[in-house]
């Protein structure tokens, strides 16, 4: 059995009923602790039974053995080196002593339409990636996949899990929403559901699995390990002989390529109609840092009483960037040299290091300041002035719904707490298009999938405005044609030059340990480690290869660095 991170072997006392899997008690060391059993009499002439201490309890049923074979994958794929964290994710949240019986049907008591005819063709083919506009549902798609036999379902979250459970349990078909129908998942239905930990739920007889909104970061674990629930159903499909589909609005270079590049789409109609209609506010020819966000353009919607309008701004505080307006110097922090902010007391904060000073400039001891590029809070005053009704702040500090209002502004984080609008107004798209990330373009085209999806469908009539200096750029002009699909081809080609996943396997490596770590890895000449900042940044030629490198070097230095393979924002 395994728990605390370690094996131990154990003795099954005479009639106790043990499957691998098993959640059991055990002694170990004066205590009894939880753990799992991941094999059962072990061909190890070295284990004397006479010597073993026995089960104290079976607690609850566990992951199924073919879990736990996915779960020594994933240990070295993510550089975890150990079994618990995926095997905490694999089991029961509440103990499970016996299955209910089995409840399957398979019936799709409404026909296929345009979404559910792509899916399936897809699939017949081997599955792949399919490209459905924001505001199209993808209940079709996993009728589609569950009409091939049982189905994995993972969503973003958890509240739309739900949603979708009830859409096709108004199909007719069987569905248990893990993690709290797991017992019934465990038995056996026709779909199982849930959110990213879904990946690993159990689903006896799986044929089909469905990621929905693959892009979401949604889908990738933050704690180390950093697994991915696309990644890991991929493999978990491979081994089960399983056919995946994968649904975007915008499509991942990495989620296609790991299906072989296999694509499919639904009719050019449906397609348009998903997407609400948009509109580049070209700024180019204005003064970058003499002008303000809020443009004309925006202005007229702004002023239009009948319209809920959201603007987004990914940049908190009342300013990001400032300038001296004596020397033209920009604020930096005397301590680290990072770009100060100006915090609503007036005085001047930096967001790296936490230094705060008087809003004294360092260069000539002026003391007034230019906004070169507003925040949340400077926004929302200047924005309540050219609307001429009450606008509201939100970030994803705040807690709860926010109030009810015309006008909204605040980062990213509006967009999943405002329930509908009728105008979304990316107020400086190019902060997104540029930031130093090398998936900034895939990111910035998620982002105005989600801004699409608050606005629904183009018969609604919602608009979607994205100010910039850069109308030419391949997002905007991929989001005005409503095909994210046309950006895969030249991110891929980017990335290749660059070396960058999916090309290569790549993990930063931060925090106490970080520098012995980095050592270690250069010593065991499995993988390159180059600088980020403070951090490292260490590449393979694939991610077996990284997974085993950062392990061993872990275990050579006795780190305790935190490792994100994968990284989502590097």
């Amino acid at each position: 059995m395994t728990g605390l991170d370690k094996r131990f072997d154990y003795l099954v006392p005479d009639g106790m009923a043990v499957s691998i899997g098993d959640v059991v008690r055990v002694p170990l060391h004066g205590r009894r602790v939880t753990g799992w059993v991941v094999d059962l009499d072990p061909d190890d002439e070295a284990v004397d039974p006479s010597k073993l201490q026995p089960l104290v309890a079976v607690v609850s049923a566990g992951p199924a053995p073919h879990i736990i074979e996915l779960a020594e994958w994933a240990s070295i794929r993510w550089a975890a080196g150990r079994l618990r964290p995926f095997l905490v994710t694999a089991s029961p949240s509440v103990r499970v002593r016996s299955l209910p019986a089995a409840n399957r049907s398979a019936r799709q008591l409404v026909g296929p339409g345009p979404v559910g005819r792509a899916a399936g063709d897809l699939m017949d083919s081997g599955g792949g990636t399919l490209v459905l506009p924001p505001a199209v549902s993808p209940v079709e798609a996993i009728a589609a996949a569950a009409a091939r036999g049982p189905a994995l379902v993972v969503v973003p979250s958890v509240v739309r899990a739900g949603a979708m459970a009830a859409a096709l349990r108004r199909r007719g078909l069987s569905v248990a929403v893990v993690p709290k129908q797991w017992a019934n998942a465990a038995a056996g239905v026709d779909v199982v559901i849930g959110a990213r930990a879904a990946a690993w739920a159990p689903c006896p007889g799986l044929s089909a699995v469905v990621v929905i909104d693959e892009h979401d970061e949604g889908q990738q674990e933050e704690r180390a390990p950093t697994w991915h629930a696309r990644d890991v159903l991929v493999e978990r499909a491979r081994r089960a002989g399983a056919v995946v589909l994968l649904t975007s609005p915008s499509p991942t270079v990495a989620g296609v390529d790991a299906l072989a590049g296999r694509m499919g789409h639904v009719d050019a109609a449906t397609s348009r109609s998903g997407w609400p209609i948009i509109d580049v506010i070209d700024r180019s020819d204005e003064e970058p840092w003499k002008t303000s966000l809020v443009t004309s353009a925006l202005i007229r919607h702004l002023r239009d009483a009948d319209h809920t309008v959201v603007c987004v701004l990914n940049a908190t505080g009342r300013a990001r960037i400032l300038a001296c307006r004596a020397c033209k110097s920009l604020a930096r922090c005397e301590r680290c040299d990072a770009a100060v902010s100006l915090a609503d007391d007036a005085t001047l904060v930096c967001p790296r290091c936490a230094a705060v000073r008087n809003r004294v400039c360092l260069s000539c001891g002026g003391s007034s300041f230019a906004n070169l590029r507003p925040g949340v809070t400077r926004l929302r005053e200047e924005l309540e002035a050219a609307a001429g009704r009450p606008v509201v702040a939100v970030t994803g500090r705040d807690d709860g719904p926010p109030e009810a209002s015309g006008v909204y502004v605040g980062t990213e984080a509006v967009l999943h707490r405002v329930p509908r609008a009728d105008v979304v107004a990316f107020l400086d798209i190019d902060r997104e298009l540029l930031a130093p990330r090398y998936r900034a373009s895939e990111l910035t085209m998620a982002l105005i999938a989600k801004a699409a999806r608050l606005l629904g469908p183009r018969q609604r009539g919602g608009r979607l405005l994205l100010q910039t200096f850069l109308p030419d750029h391949a997002v905007l002009r991929a989001a005005v044609l409503a095909d994210p699909a046309r950006l895969l081809d030249p991110e891929r080609e980017h990335r290749r030059l660059l070396s960058l996943p999916p090309s290569t396997a790549l993990a930063a490596v931060s925090g106490t340990g970080r520098d012995a770590l980095a050592d270690a890895l250069r010593a065991g000449g499995r993988a390159d480690v180059g600088t980020s900042g403070e951090d490292y940044l260490v590449r393979s030629p694939d991610w077996t290869t990284l997974g085993e490198a950062l392990i061993a070097a872990k275990r050579e230095s006795g780190s305790k660095a935190r490792i994100v393979v994968d990284p989502p924002r590097v």
